[in-house]
């Protein structure tokens, strides 16, 4: 299969005008329907915002790539546009992007067109394809100039494997390995890895890339390559397994960074500025560009969280339909249980909720220790849940002290304190001798890890049950005025970065008060509060696009439209792209609105006991009429407040 094959001269338009980044997705978004590639545009585009809402899929130097593996793709395809005058794609270099490759494709079907596109992805990375492309004038033309790139590449990778063979063979290895990896593994991936092998060429070495796309992991590294380097580069947006490089100087960042800076991340591994992995401590030089402490805490804090969620959603939802299936029950004591159904469906979701505070405390301790972690976190967060305590083990046999659960803030702790145990473990068992090498990880790892977290929780759960005691208690004496200014603050924070850290806070902190709330009490009162603000942003877009159209090119009222479904469906980042390209009027306006419906759910005494699910989880909302009054209140101040604010634009 060719390049070429997945894209046809009615998927090409060159020398377009595009008034936004939103106009040029949906001219995009049209040349794949012109092909036949989608089946359902809306559904298409839909998974072209959500894949940007992740990270801009601009690489810089004037190219983005816009890309989404969903169902309403028919088959795999491209579609292609130049548009001379640029347009804002919030890329890396700042650099407005004036070159355009729409990738389409399609869900649970064979990956075989994916090494076209990590091809393609490559060969954009030469200056002078790019350029050749640019200057096409005609759809024939821009499609001859990907042939004959095609034809030498070709050429090339046939000689390159010749080379490695070769050097191979004579015992030649390459300098520097790298792993990259982005969370699709369609574009971004291949185009760090043709980075990174290119600059080393310049520089005068080998460097070999292993890709870990789609398709599954290409080129990959083996132990004899791994044994002669001088060290490892990961430009991932993903996790990655680092236990075969024990002993290697290993540089972790960003596949963004791969893609623009390449020859810092080689330059590392060459000065000896990277961390050894898993061995001996190494002092990084003061030079060295590492993350910082709060980058590190935040990305290992995002890989619990991540994990959690589903549990949250899944088994808070299931357990608030519980309530729905029991609505003859309401106000009595049994409420939630008194049926067999309603039974059923709050057993299975107190069960998976009950998972929320291991699981959080599990994948904290993995990305902290890597696999060793996992046993040992997950341990701790069934402590803290638990709020076993050392005085509870001196009670014994009667085991007569009361425990208090730490909640979510012990549950945190439980994951740091194991990750950062099993690490030193590790370290200790370095000094042992090889021939225990083999049962390191599935006996000392576990049961050392295990054993020292066990004893911490035992010592620091009652100080996380006293402070989980002291925050519930401070919200069940929250009335009136407090109860209203936590709704605003959580509902506001929804919209400061539409699905970001602040966003991320203010939902964990909320489902965190959700783990022990009474049903109609504070917790779920914040719940409600936090999941009105997060529907609201959308919504302002949506409202502004619908009612004051002449403040919105025609692409941006067409893709408003998206957005009333998504501000149903709580999906904050339906904003996103409309943030990117007016951040200053779209974030401030949104952040108001959110403050103002979250402000006024906890006013009315609205309450869910559901994390997720927006609009369609509207029955087991309490006093849900006031609930949708707050939310329609607030995305009414935002949208007049952004429309009257806007500049009117001319079509």
């Amino acid at each position: 299969m060719k390049i070429t094959d997945l894209l046809k001269p009615e998927g090409i338009k060159v020398g377009a005008s595009a008034a936004s980044q939103m106009d040029a997705i949906d001219q995009l978004v049209a040349l794949q329907d012109a092909s036949g590639n989608i089946k359902d545009k809306a559904g298409y585009k839909e998974g072209i915002l959500a894949r940007e809402a992740e990270f801009s899929t601009a690489v810089g130097d004037g190219i983005a790539i816009p890309h989404a593996k969903v169902a309403a793709v028919a088959r795999p395809g491209l579609a292609a546009m130049t548009v001379p005058g640029g347009v804002e794609w919030n890329a890396p270099d700042g650099a407005p992007a004036d070159l355009m490759f729409m990738i389409a494709a399609p869900e649970g079907e064979a990956n075989t067109h994916l090494e076209m596109l990590a091809n393609l992805s490559a060969m954009l990375m030469h200056a002078d394809f790019a350029n050749a492309l640019r200057a096409a004038k005609t759809p024939q033309e821009f499609l001859k100039v990907i042939d004959d790139a095609e034809a030498a590449r070709d050429a090339e990778q046939a000689q390159k494997a010749a080379a490695a063979s070769q050097a191979a063979d004579a015992g030649n290895w390459p300098k520097i390995l790298a792993i990259t990896a982005c969370p699709t593994g369609i574009a971004h991936t291949y185009m760090a890895a043709e980075n990174l092998e290119k600059k080393a060429q310049e520089m005068g070495f080998v460097l070999k890339a292993e890709t870990q796309g789609s398709a599954g992991a290409k080129n990959v590294l083996t132990a004899e390559e791994i044994a002669h380097a001088e060290g490892i580069i990961i430009a991932a947006d993903k996790n990655v397994d680092r236990a075969r490089f024990a002993g290697k100087q290993v540089y972790s960042t960003n596949v963004s960074a791969g893609i623009n800076d390449p020859e810092r991340l080689i330059n590392i591994i060459l000065n000896h500025e990277a961390p050894v992995q898993e061995g001996t401590v190494v002092e990084a030089s003061a030079a060295a560009e590492t993350e910082s402490m709060g980058s590190q805490i935040y990305k290992h804090l995002m890989n619990g969280v991540s994990h959690m969620l589903p549990f949250v959603i899944g088994g808070g939802i299931l357990t608030a339909l519980a309530f729905l299936f029991d609505m003859g029950n309401a106000g009595t004591g049994i409420y939630g249980s008194g049926t067999f159904i309603a039974a059923f469906f709050k057993k299975v979701g107190e069960e998976a909720f009950g998972m929320m505070l291991p699981i959080l405390a599990g994948y904290i301790a993995m990305s902290i220790a890597d696999r060793p972690g996992l046993a040992p976190g997950v341990v701790g967060g069934l402590m803290a849940k638990s709020g076993i305590s050392l005085a509870f083990l001196q009670s014994a046999p009667n085991f007569d002290v009361e425990c208090v659960s730490g909640g979510f803030l012990a549950a945190l702790a439980a994951g740091f304190i194991a990750g950062y145990l099993t690490n030193s473990v590790k370290k200790a068992c370095d000094r042992l001798p090889e021939s225990l090498e083999g049962i390191k990880p599935i006996l000392l790892y576990p049961v050392l890890g295990i054993l020292s977290t066990g004893a911490m929780m035992y010592l620091l759960n009652p100080v996380f049950g006293a402070i989980n005691s002291a925050i519930n208690n401070f919200l069940g004496g929250m009335q009136g005025a407090n109860i209203v200014l936590l709704g605003a603050i959580v509902g506001g924070m929804m919209s400061i970065d539409f699905g970001g850290p602040f966003n991320k806070a203010s939902y964990v902190f909320s489902t965190g008060l959700l783990a022990d709330a009474a049903l109609g009490g504070p917790g779920q009162v914040v719940m409600a509060a936090c999941m009105a603000g997060g529907m609201v942003p959308p919504i302002v877009v949506a409202l502004s696009t619908t009612f004051f159209k002449n403040k919105w090119s025609k692409a941006d009222r067409d893709a408003g439209l998206v957005n009333y479904i998504m501000g149903l469906s709580f999906i904050s980042e339906g904003a996103i792209p409309f943030a990117a390209a007016d951040p200053g009027h779209i974030i401030p306006t949104c952040v108001i609105g959110s403050a103002v419906a979250g402000g006024l759910s906890a006013m009315f005494g609205c309450y869910s006991p559901a994390p997720h699910g927006g609009a369609w989880v509207l029955p087991v909302i309490g006093n849900p009429i006031m609930w949708l009054v707050a939310i329609i209140a607030g995305s009414v101040v935002g949208a007049v407040i952004l429309s009257f604010w806007k500049k009117p634009v001319e079509e």
